[in-house]
């Protein structure tokens, strides 16, 4: 664990936000030189803190993909079959996150797909290439709330 003081806390919050921000921006924000944010940035990334830079898409702009949540039941969770699970999905691109949760699913899902013969179509090389997933269950997204990767983070 990475030791965050609270220039490096309001750093990660604003990045979070808009990462497009120039090292002056930022350095005005939180209080600091524009190359002490800079060199901060550097280590944040270095250390594993920031993983990675991305831009949000809006999907009705880029053919309104449909959004699916789908519970994944496993039969068995033998740690070997719980590592190519969790390889298969990360390679798929319409797999968007997984979560590895408590209750009566073992995994949930989010999934943009095209449309729902997309979906059926990975739901089924997901099973066919997946023996220890018992079943699945699946709930589609009618609407876009709120979507966002932001994680909180306490400032002070």
């Amino acid at each position: 664990m990475t030791d965050l003081d609270p220039f490096d806390r309001k750093l990660l919050a604003l990045v979070q936000k808009d990462a497009d921000q120039t090292a002056d921006v930022l350095a005005e924000k939180v209080g600091l030189s524009a190359s002490a944010v800079s060199r901060r940035l550097k280590r944040l990334k270095a250390d594993g803190v920031i993983t990675a830079t991305v831009s949000l898409v809006d999907p009705a702009k880029v053919g309104r993909p449909t959004f699916f949540i789908a519970g994944l039941e496993i039969e068995r969770e033998r740690p070997e079959m719980l590592a190519r699970l969790r390889h298969w999905l990360a390679g798929e691109d319409q797999v968007q996150e997984v979560f590895y949760v408590t209750g009566g699913t073992d995994f949930i899902l989010v999934i943009a797909a095209p449309d729902v013969e997309a979906y059926d179509m990975l739901m089924g090389r997901l099973m066919e290439d997946n023996p220890t997933v018992r079943r699945f269950t699946t709930n589609v997204a009618l609407g876009i709330s709120k979507r966002g990767l932001a994680v909180p983070i306490p400032t002070e």
